[in-house]
């Protein structure tokens, strides 16, 4: 975390009812790389060290509430009467501040620390602008509400889209909403806005014009690209945040280093950690919580949440590690292999058909194909532990709790209840009974018998 040099404070707007979503989870909290769109920019906010952070809940407050914890204050805005009326509601919240305060949307959620520290910045500069507006310059402008500024950045007129003349609609520089004050111009301010519109709301972006009107400069910073002050509304364009953040990752992957073979198959999530030279197949799916290192292969069709690969590991294809799953040096997890809260020590090796659950399996041991542990009677998990280079015949079941121990062998076809000494065979099957002629009898029987069936 850098801290910058002045104290500031964020309220992060999240009262809307998001209609558009057609969901019962609140907007904010729709993920997008495996993270709520309101934890992605908490996360960025957190980067500057604020020294308050507010979020004005209203429609689903609940949820919000449960998902921002201890993190932040929760102010209600009940009724929501427009984005500067719900600015206001944060007002008790950072009574006795008298920082700088950052003003964000809850589906916004890509502002890059950077920029938020820009626009803090720029609050600080000669003319000490009373407002700081982020502009961004979109390819087509649509309908967006106008930035009128001069060559330094001084904002001359925020204008609607409906209520700005041809010259002005010419302008491409639109306004995101997103802006910074300090605390006490801001809410001096926001009392004097007034909602006389078709809407009958306060809307925030009216505080630059009077400003301005009252002989105080404000200034707009532009940024970086438009999708970085996107707003998600819908699940179509929540579909395409999660598009260009996949796309954008992805190119980031191959530029660190890593071989992806056809990179719109492959889908990271917020906090994947890839090392060097490590090579993936298409259509692999990376959850939350994964980390792989040097020299990995991961093969196609595979999904992988929560575990951690270490240098030389190769996984799939068809494989789905699950949370908890620890790969050493040179492990191996084949095609059809479900590991979850396991480790495979160096050199262990699950070529195919297997599953391994709350489990321990030594360096260089081996599991067969079709070996399951038994790790859940119904109420509780237990663990199975494997030394090591100990071999599981194929098709075994270990029934947890069980150990079995280094260099033994279990043998194809057993279910193992209790305990495998170190260097131990262990055999549990069932005599075979063996009848001479017994199905030729049996099958001469039945062929009769459907013969005389077909003459009834």
């Amino acid at each position: 975390m850098t801290d910058i040099t002045s104290p500031f404070a964020a309220i992060i707007l999240a009262a809307g009812k998001g209609t558009r979503m057609k969901s019962d989870l609140h907007k904010v909290l729709h993920p997008i790389a495996g993270r709520a769109m309101l934890d992605h920019l908490m996360a960025s906010v957190a980067e500057l060290g604020p020294e308050r952070t507010a979020v004005v809940v209203g429609a689903g407050r609940e949820q919000i509430e449960k998902a921002v914890g201890t993190r932040a204050v929760t102010c209600l805005q009940e009724p929501q009467l427009g984005t500067g009326h719900a600015v206001q509601q944060a007002e008790s919240a950072l009574a006795g501040f008298s920082g700088d305060v950052l003003v964000l949307y809850g589906d916004v959620p890509f502002v890059k620390a950077g920029t938020m520290r820009a626009m803090l910045e720029r609050l600080h500069g000669p003319d000490a602008p009373a407002v700081v507006v982020l502009g961004f310059e979109p390819d087509d402008p649509l309908a967006y509400g106008r930035v009128i500024a001069d060559d330094a950045g001084a904002i001359l007129k925020m204008v609607e889209y409906k209520d700005a003349d041809e010259g002005e609609r010419a302008c491409h520089l639109c306004n995101s909403g997103l802006l910074a004050a300090r605390a006490e111009d801001l809410f001096a301010l926001l009392a004097r806005i007034g909602n006389d519109n078709a809407q009958g709301e306060y809307y925030l972006p009216d505080i630059v014009n009077i400003a301005i009107a009252g002989g105080r400069s404000c200034a707009v910073i532009v940024a970086e690209s438009a999708d970085e002050v996107a707003g998600i509304n819908s699940r179509a364009e929540l579909a395409g945040a999660e598009a260009r953040w996949q796309a954008a990752r992805r190119l980031r992957a191959m530029e660190e280093g890593a071989t992806l073979i056809a990179p719109d198959t492959v889908f990271f999530a917020h906090d994947t950690v890839l090392g060097r030279d490590v090579t993936i197949e298409p259509n692999v799916f990376f959850g939350p919580g994964v980390q792989v290192a040097d020299k990995v292969l991961i093969r196609a069709n595979s999904h992988i949440e929560g575990a951690s690969l270490a240098s030389g590991v190769k996984v799939g294809p068809f494989a789905r590690l699950r949370p908890g799953t620890v790969l050493e040096e040179g492990s191996f997890i084949g095609n059809f292999v479900e590991v979850k809260n396991a480790t495979l020590h160096a050199g262990a090796k699950a070529s195919h058909l297997t599953y391994l659950g709350d489990a321990s399996v030594g360096a260089g041991a081996n599991i067969g194909a079709g070996t399951i542990t038994c790790n859940y009677d119904g109420y509780f998990k237990y663990r199975t532990t494997i030394g090591e280079r100990a071999f599981i015949g194929s098709n075994s079941s270990l029934i947890a709790p069980v150990t079995i121990g280094a260099d033994a062998i279990v043998a194809a076809g057993s279910a193992v209840t209790r305990d495998v000494a170190p260097g131990e065979l262990r055999m549990v099957r069932a005599e075979q009974l063996v009848k001479d002629g017994w199905a030729d009898r049996f099958h001469d029987a039945m062929k009769k018998k459907k013969a005389a069936e077909k003459k009834g």
